[in-house]
């Protein structure tokens, strides 16, 4: 059994190395910790509950007659070309649903608009579609500004 006294059990390793990796464990959990809370929203802790600001509807849509009305006459002056004027009236018409509603109107497409609930919004954007896309000639402004004050003043 001359084999057997040359055997020798594994090596321990020293308990400082247990100790470095359990400090590297905490090192790792702490630069998390403090990135979470460095990159964080201040104000972030309240859980969205905070109400959402009312709007003065009626200031609202006094803001955005006198923007279509100041398209038009735009138009009317030659300063602003006809498609320009109906594209503008258009935008006119969506930030006012944005800002009516909190839906980002701007942002979406016709038939967006058509599959949300909002069918004077649609039936709108819909009425100054061809003077924004259609070949030449094109509707009158005026037509366009006054379907976008009806939809803008009937707002509830």
């Amino acid at each position: 059994m001359p084999a057997e006294q040359d055997f020798f059990g594994p090596m321990q390793y020293s308990p400082a190395w247990m100790w470095v990796a359990v400090l590297l464990l905490a090192l790792t959990a702490a630069w998390y910790v403090f990135v979470f809370a460095s990159t964080r929203r201040p104000g972030a802790d309240d859980g969205g509950k905070r109400p959402a600001p009312l709007t003065d509807l009626a200031a609202l849509k006094a803001a955005y007659l006198q923007r279509i009305e100041d398209a038009e006459r735009a138009a009317a002056a030659g300063t602003l070309s006809a498609r320009a004027a109906h594209q503008d009236i258009s935008h006119l018409l969506r930030c006012f649903v944005r800002d009516a509603t909190g839906v980002d109107a701007p942002r979406m497409t016709l038939a967006d608009l058509e599959r949300h609930p909002l069918p004077s919004a649609a039936a709108a954007v819909g009425a100054i579609y061809p003077g924004e896309f259609a070949p030449e000639p094109l509707p009158p402004v005026a037509q366009a500004a006054a379907r976008a004050r009806d939809m803008v003043g009937t707002w509830n």
